[in-house]
This record gives structure tokens, C-alpha cells and sequence, in this order.
């Protein structure tokens, strides 16, 4: 297994949580992609995103998949001036993981999250594994666990 699946792994057992990486046939780069392997609805994918702060610090957004993420709302729940997009090197920076498989765990150092409220209404939901090929099974409740996030309303 890749070496990102594996600190994800180990990250789920550390935490005590049942849930595994496992390998898909295809790599889902997308919320869309993911659901259309695993068969489940959009909104059941927590997308991990990687926003850049006002102070130029790594801000983890695990967002439902079918949100668009309000950088804006996201800021005054940090309480940070504001957020953008952060570029493909200042995630890979930051989480060691590629965008299109970054996962809510497995990164140098934990990162500062927020996880969509949205999240809640599924029983099960689904995160990156790591790699675009790799998933994990989890819930919303385990999110906030395993990353020390706060809930909030993000789209």
C-alpha cells in the first residue's frame, strides 16, 4: 500500500475507529467520481480541501460533496481575516498528499479543520485515503474526532 494509505491507516487505528483504506479500481479525483464508485450520493463524500488563511497557515475543510465552500463563512467560524484556495504545492506542503487524494488525517502535523454540518445527515460517509485511488468508511462524529475539528456550516 501506498505510504500516504498507510499513515492514514495507522491515524484510523491510533483513534480507535473501525474504518480502513481500501483501493478503488479507478482514481476519484472528484466528490462526483467517488460516489459514482462507491454508489452512494455526493453529499456523502467529505471532500478534504485545503485553503490558505490570511496568515498564510494550512486550513483543512472537509466539505460534503455536493457543497461549494463559503471561504468567507469558513473565516469567521476561524475567526482568520480571510481564506483562498491554496495552490497544489502549499497542499502537498502541508499534508505531504496530492490534491485529488488528500485525507483528513495522515499529514507531517495536524491541521486546523472545519467539517461540514451537512455531513451529519449520513450515516456513512466517505473520505480520501490519501492517494486519488484511496478511500476510507467513516462518520461524521469520527471526522470530528479523528481531525479535532469544529462543525460548522460551510456551503
Amino acid at each position: 500500500m501506498h505510504p500516504n494509505c498507510v499513515a492514514v491507516d495507522a491515524a484510523l487505528e491510533a483513534a480507535g475507529l473501525p474504518g480502513r483504506v481500501r483501493i478503488l479500481a479507478e482514481a476519484a479525483r472528484t466528490a462526483a467520481d467517488a460516489a459514482r464508485l462507491l454508489g452512494v450520493e455526493v453529499g456523502a463524500i467529505a471532500n478534504s480541501l485545503v485553503f490558505e488563511s490570511g496568515e498564510s497557515a494550512p486550513v483543512l475543510v472537509l466539505a460534503s460533496g455536493a457543497h461549494r465552500v463559503d471561504t468567507g463563512k469558513v473565516a469567521d467560524v476561524l475567526g482568520t481575516g480571510s481564506l483562498r484556495r491554496a495552490t497544489p504545492e502549499f497542499v502537498y506542503t502541508a499534508t505531504g498528499q496530492r490534491i485529488g487524494g488528500v485525507a483528513p488525517v495522515g499529514h507531517p502535523a495536524p491541521l486546523p479543520t472545519v467539517v461540514d454540518r451537512a455531513l451529519a445527515a449520513y450515516p456513512e460517509v466517505w473520505a480520501a485515503g490519501g492517494i486519488p485511488h484511496a478511500v476510507f468508511p467513516t462518520t461524521f462524529e469520527q471526522l470530528l474526532r479523528l481531525t479535532g475539528g469544529q462543525a460548522a456550516e460551510v456551503g
